[in-house]
């Protein structure tokens, strides 16, 4: 198995490993983890997922091994039939890299060491929140192979860092480091070398700490509002959020009241 999940209260790691091919994807792991992310989005107990690949690097991207092996006849059954967007179809196939065309409902944080490159940079940009490791990298290094972007590159990439910027990035290919990564609004966070995993855990157990419904609440109405006009992206806001506070914000505040959380206290909630 290149793919298993590691179980701690509401937080599952979802862990790729295949460091033979510096987790290159291939078709059997990207099934892999396209069905485990399905079971993380459907786990009622589960509330924050963690990314993380084993062995010192995230992705390589799609395994171009395996991709020198498609005659024409293979690609376009695996391309067209396996991958392409079916009429009707409620979930979303997989992408090339696993999960990159699922919409969750819940916050995925990706723990980056090491490359996250080509398709793997597409896979780092999917998560929530990118956590990465001084010296890990991006890039759209398949640029130099003739390989396209198929797995939310175009569409994310400029949405994180500007339509300037991505068009350069995804342009020349070249290699895009952490510190740059986090400057330019690709990575949220910067760490020590081996210590992604670590951190990002401890990111999703603070989040996990919290009422959920208000949590996703507020998580969806900052991802599907985005290019709407602000009238319409305010009903939004307020639709959705209102559910939550009927939920979980009256008592919230009936908490507040009698004591807890007072000065900004996060521990006492």
């Amino acid at each position: 198995m290149t793919v298993s999940i590691e179980k701690d209260d509401h937080v599952w790691t979802v862990i790729h490993d295949r460091p033979e091919a510096r987790n290159g994807m291939d078709p059997e792991s990207a099934q892999a983890l396209y069905e485990a992310f399905l079971a993380f989005d459907a786990d009622d107990e589960a509330y924050v997922a963690v990314l993380w690949g084993a062995g010192g690097n995230f992705c390589a991207g799609w395994d171009l091994k395996y991709a020198s092996t498609l005659t024409d006849e293979k690609l376009h059954r695996e391309m067209v039939r396996d991958l392409a967007f079916p009429t009707g179809a409620n979930t979303p196939p997989r992408g090339a890299l696993g999960p990159t065309r699922l919409e969750l409902n819940k916050p995925v944080i990706g723990a980056v060491e090491g490359a996250a490159v080509a398709g793997g940079m597409e896979l780092a940009m999917w998560c929530d929140v990118r956590v990465m490791a001084a010296d890990a990298y991006m890039g759209v290094y398949c640029r130099r192979w003739g390989i396209t972007l198929m797995d939310g590159g175009t569409v994310r990439l400029p949405r994180l860092v500007g339509q300037g910027r991505a068009l350069e990035i995804a342009m020349t290919g070249r290699q895009v480091p952490a510190e740059e990564c986090g400057r330019i609004g690709l990575a949220e966070k910067i760490v020590p070398t081996g210590q992604t995993r670590q951190a990002a855990e401890a990111m999703a157990h603070e989040i996990a700490r919290f009422p959920q419904m208000a949590v996703r609440a507020d998580r969806q109405a900052i991802i599907e509002t985005r290019g709407m006009p602000v009238r319409d992206a305010l009903r939004f806001e307020w639709a959705h959020g209102m559910d939550a506070i009927r939920e979980e914000g009256v008592a919230g505040a009936a908490r507040f009241r009698d004591g807890a959380g007072r000065s900004g206290d996060f521990v006492n909630i």
